[in-house]
């Protein structure tokens, strides 16, 4: 294992700026989750890290070793694809061995690591089938497993749950967090979904227009989102925004007035950006729960019963339409009068350019 260090790696295709100055330090052992849109770079900036796109500006350095002018066959990662990428003639055994017959492994070694990782992933049954009598998930086990005989300093994955329906993809999901737990390899995981970065990453690098965000922890992302992007990518449902109308100090502390409602935050005031300068005030559904005695009042517009919690589209008096939390066994329905109460050491500011700013 070793620590990935990305220094301002900027990567373009023509006039075509793809990624502009990332910098980045991956500690050995982690699992990171590149996350973001379609077209923000994450997919690129593994493939740079694996050595199958160039760099144009910019180091890599896997251990204490530069590999950006290297070939990926020198870079010690093992990449896992999208489409599994399996040779259909060849059985699950043959496939995991065939890149180290290439490079003269010893057959006894050979045998060793492919059974190694075949119990590891539970797939010992299958070495004799071909790819075509194998299930989704089978495939992409046996994707993993010519990985993990590589014995890599890193394992690079490019959405690997894409391709799979919704149960496999959360039972491959705990599989993977299993796996990494026990072979403690360093990880990065590209995937647009919040849900398997939220449930997989130790640390989330969240992309977007060429750039990196932010970098933490699942719930430092979520909780303290360092800019607008950030709070409305991370959460489901996404953060609810309403413009600031009045921005005041009470006691060194933010109070606003939004959606027609005062509210009072934990917000220092001496973290706040000027006041009355663009401001939106966030605030998640989970921190806007349904409560007699709340601030926010309104009428519902949609109720979403999901079992566990119920959310509830309330419409304010302006017209806006916030979404906040009840009961799973809520009996509220739409077209009632409701009010909300809002958890003021739970919101955020953001200002004309996307800035956050977050109560203590």
């Amino acid at each position: 294992m070793a620590d990935i260090v990305l220094r301002d790696v900027s990567k373009s295709y023509g006039a075509v700026q793809v990624l502009d100055s990332v910098s980045m330090h991956i500690r050995s052992g982690e699992f990171i989750v590149f996350l973001g849109p379609s077209g923000c770079g994450k997919s690129t900036l593994l493939r740079m890290i694996a050595g199958l796109e160039a760099v144009n500006a910019g180091e890599i350095h896997i251990g204490d070793k530069r590999v950006d002018q290297l070939p990926p066959n020198q870079r010690e990662v093992a990449m896992v694809f999208q489409n599994y990428a399996l040779y259909p003639h060849m059985t699950v055994r043959q496939n995991m061995s065939f890149g180290l017959e290439n490079i003269g492994t010893d057959k006894s070694e050979i045998a060793r690591r492919v059974d190694e990782a075949a119990r590891m992933l539970e797939i010992t049954a299958l070495l004799d089938r071909r790819p075509a009598q194998l299930s989704g998930g089978q495939r992409q086990r046996v994707a993993i497993g010519r990985a993990i005989v590589r014995e890599p300093k890193a394992f690079l994955l490019d959405e690997p749950l894409s391709n799979l329906d919704a149960g496999l993809r959360v039972r491959t999901r705990v599989e993977l967090a299993q796996l990494h737990q026990r072979i403690g390899t360093t990880m990065i995981f590209v995937t647009h979904d919040q849900t398997e970065a939220m449930t997989l990453a130790s640390r989330i690098v969240v992309m977007n227009n060429r750039k990196v965000e932010q970098i933490g922890t699942p719930m430092e992302v979520y909780s303290k989102p360092a800019s607008r992007f950030v709070a409305t990518f991370v959460g489901s449902p996404s953060m609810n925004f309403l413009p600031v109308t009045v921005l005041a100090d009470e006691g060194g502390r933010v109070v606003v007035t939004a959606g027609g409602t005062r509210i009072a935050t934990t917000i220092p005031t001496s973290l706040a950006p000027t006041l009355g300068q663009g401001l939106t005030f966030g605030v998640r559904p989970d921190a806007l729960r349904v409560a007699p005695d709340g601030e926010v009042s309104g009428t519902i517009a949609l109720v979403e019963r999901l079992g566990d919690r119920t959310l509830i589209h309330t419409r304010l008096e302006d017209g806006t339409v916030v979404v906040g939390d009840d009961i799973g066994k809520s009996t509220l329905e739409a077209g009632q009068p409701v009010r909300l109460k809002v958890d003021g050491s739970a919101v955020h500011l953001f200002d004309a350019e996307g800035k956050a700013y977050h109560a203590d």
